[in-house]
């Protein structure tokens, strides 16, 4: 891949071309449905740690040193694991880095690892931040997995991360403030707590009867319960243009008391016209913080942060099959529709 003239997150086709220059590999074949419009989806390698603290690596220092200090236990992936609520893990990644002069990467969850509560970050050696690999990294990238109100089976091969690779530093286009919905009957759903465990490669095999209860707004209004996990839509639908993405990004602490979106990346595409979609809406991840809080219908509870792309991507999101383009407010891709 030569180096982009200009600064912006780089589409499909250059990732692809990253991939056949080496830039990234894998333990194994890449899936043919591995690159996303506008970023990687990463998968678990053979091993895991539970570990007894999370960690960043000090200058110097590799993660595998770091996992070696704080380890509990091994567990082997290719059996599959059932990682535990309340527990932290590092897994090992089937993907290994040696990015070019210019390119550097950001990670986020998946849209279905944020929308089952599980809380991931990137780690990659030398780096003393989570999710962020540096310009020209080379070397190998791992994961920290910390379920937090249900536990998950995992295997070698789930995907529970995207990367997302840029050229430079990309302009910031556009900041968009993004509301809640709580106009309709059924505005959302609050985790069940001491439900069973989801496998994460179990596409609509769970009853979500069994996970979630449904939430019905009075007088447009919803109290979140502190420490609690909500479903909930955004009040308007969302449009990331072609030549563009976007991130999700938390609410300023002094806007409330609580947390919104863990998966970040809506990729291009997402709910335009030219994809078939519009209408399309941001599910939220919501969490609560210590002080129950009061929240209204259209109150803002995130920031969408739109980027340029270096070039118009091969593929737009949702082509090709999407579980959540055209989306309202959907649970993830673990579980039935709601009343079925």
């Amino acid at each position: 891949m030569t180096e982009p003239s200009a600064a912006g997150i780089l589409p499909c086709q250059s990732i692809d071309a990253l991939i056949d220059q080496r830039a990234i590999t894998s333990a194994s074949p890449f899936d043919a449905d591995q690159v996303q419009p506008a970023s990687l989806d990463l998968r678990l390698g053979a091993r895991a740690w539970r570990v007894r603290a999370s960690f960043l690596p000090r200058h110097g220092v590799k993660v595998a040193d770091r996992i070696a200090d704080v380890a509990m236990h091994e567990l082997d992936l290719t059996k599959g694991a059932v990682l535990e609520r309340g527990c932290v893990y590092i897994a090992e990644l089937q993907e290994r880095l040696a990015l070019p002069r210019g390119v550097s990467a950001r990670a986020n969850p998946k849209s279905s690892t944020g929308r089952v509560d599980v809380f991931v970050r990137l780690l990659s050696d030398d780096q003393p931040a989570f999710d962020d690999v540096a310009e020209g990294y080379s070397g190998p990238i791992y994961m920290e997995i910390a379920p937090q109100t249900f536990s998950i089976l995992a295997r070698t091969g789930t995907r529970l991360n995207q990367l997302r690779l840029k050229a430079g530093e990309p302009p910031k286009l556009e900041m968009r403030s993004v509301g809640v919905d709580l106009s309709v009957t059924l505005a959302g759903f609050r985790a069940r707590r001491h439900a069973g465990v989801i496998d994460m490669d179990h596409i609509d095999g769970h009853d979500p009867r069994d996970f979630w209860e449904p939430l019905t707004p009075r007088r447009g209004e919803l109290l979140l319960d502190p420490g609690e996990f909500y479903i909930l839509a955004s009040k308007d639908p969302i449009e990331i243009p072609v030549l563009q993405a976007a991130e999700m990004t938390p609410i300023d602490p002094a806007v409330g008391e609580f947390r919104v979106h863990y998966a970040g990346f809506f990729d291009p595409g997402f709910g335009t016209e030219e994809a078939g979609a519009v209408g399309s809406k941001a599910v939220l991840e919501v969490r609560s913080h210590e002080t129950p809080f009061l929240l209204e219908d259209g109150q803002t509870v995130a920031r969408l942060v739109y980027e340029p792309l270096t070039a118009r991507p091969t593929r737009l999101y949702g082509e090709g099959g999407s579980h959540y383009q055209r989306q309202g407010l959907k649970l993830s891709k673990h579980f039935r529709p709601w009343g079925n």
